[in-house]
């Protein structure tokens, strides 16, 4: 097992990375305070690990709490099933939510305990790579809301995060894509030198090798949690951590959510931000070129929806919670390994960026 520290003083919080973590009541037990726990799951995550999770637990009250899956549930009505079952369960200000799932029940469940009765503990128990490696580390939380992702939530951070790598054994091929579109964004963030280690390791990654995959999880955890004990609620630093997301929240608003996964729009988008960086004379046009076909190596889409002109980007952009005082203001790179948030550029270059044949390019780069 691997250990990091999310440093936020008084809030800090482990990440356990490591095989058979489920299984290690020691993990858990430090981090809850009262007799009862909400585990909040999924339909399709409970068959497979609840239970295992719940004998890891004996000794304490246990209530399972099933949610349907997927993004497109990622609301009010879905939200208001955890505060009916902890209300019916009586449960106390001394409960402790478990989020055990992707990034979906991980916002939600997270977002449920800091608002339940004030604010109660909860522990991040991430079974997808892109929970892992984004979601579950840094405390946003929240829900979507139909004109916009992710736009009601709350910063509340975990008492632990608890990384077990086996439940990746099950994570379909897509949804292991998806998180390898974050993975890949810290290289290009901050990290420059991961890029051609994870080029190197790409078909190890997809493969499921877990050594390939730990080293991976706490390279991009190692990387979230500098940034965010330097920034924790994104009055600044911490926006570099949505490279691509900006354009990416437009095209999951715009098709509906759950059509594209997160982590898929995230990929096209950042083949966006790529572009807008080069146009910006910024980054080169191989080194664009060089980033497109690792995040098309990792099975990722490297073009937004067709049939989404510029204009709906700008209707979708215009609500992304990086605006400010109507300002728009975009995650681009000046170099590759540095990210700069900026509401400087021209507006020619971004209608430019939204104007590519992205279909062509990628064309043009071949297999």
């Amino acid at each position: 097992m691997r250990t990091l520290q999310v440093d936020l003083g008084e809030r800090s919080y482990p990440i356990h990375i490591g095989s058979g973590l489920l299984s290690r009541p020691e993990l858990f037990t430090p981090h809850i305070a009262g007799r009862q726990v909400a585990i909040v799951t999924n339909e399709t995550v409970a068959p497979l690990y609840l239970e295992r999770l719940s004998n890891t637990l004996q000794g304490y009250s246990v209530l399972p709490v099933i949610l349907p899956d997927g993004e497109a549930h990622k609301n009010w009505e879905t939200l208001q099933l955890i505060f009916d079952a902890l209300l019916t369960a009586r449960h106390d200000r001394r409960t402790t939510v478990i989020a055990l799932g992707g990034g979906v029940i991980g916002d939600m469940a997270g977002f449920a305990a800091a608002c339940y009765q004030r604010g109660v503990d909860f522990i991040q128990v991430p079974t997808t790579l892109l929970s892992q490696v984004d979601s579950s580390v840094g405390g946003k939380t929240g829900i979507n809301h139909p004109l916009g992702k992710n736009m009601v939530g709350a910063f509340y951070q975990p008492k632990a995060v608890i990384i077990d790598t086996d439940t990746l054994g099950t994570l379909p091929p897509r949804e292991l894509s998806a998180g390898l579109a974050e993975v890949i964004k810290y290289g290009l963030i901050c990290d420059k030198p991961f890029l051609p280690w994870l080029s190197s390791q790409m078909s190890a990654l997809r493969g499921l090798d877990a050594v390939a995959l730990t080293e991976a999880i706490e390279r991009s955890c190692a990387a979230k949690a500098r940034v965010v004990g330097v920034d924790e609620r994104e009055s600044g630093l911490r926006a570099i951590l949505n490279l691509g997301h900006t354009f990416g929240h437009a095209i999951e608003t715009h098709q509906g959510y759950g059509v594209w996964l997160h982590g898929e729009a995230v990929g096209a988008g950042t083949v966006m931000a790529l572009e807008m960086s080069r146009r910006l004379g910024w980054i080169s046009v191989a080194e664009r070129d060089d980033a497109i076909r690792l995040l098309r190596r990792a099975g990722l889409p490297v073009v937004p929806p067709v049939e989404m002109a510029p204009e709906h980007f700008l209707e979708h952009m215009a609500v992304d919670k990086k605006v400010l005082d109507g300002q728009l203001r975009l995650v681009l790179l000046r170099q590759i390994g540095e990210a700069v948030v900026t509401a400087e550029f021209p507006r020619e270059v971004l209608d430019a960026t939204l104007s590519t044949d992205y279909r062509a390019l990628a064309d043009q780069l071949g297999e």
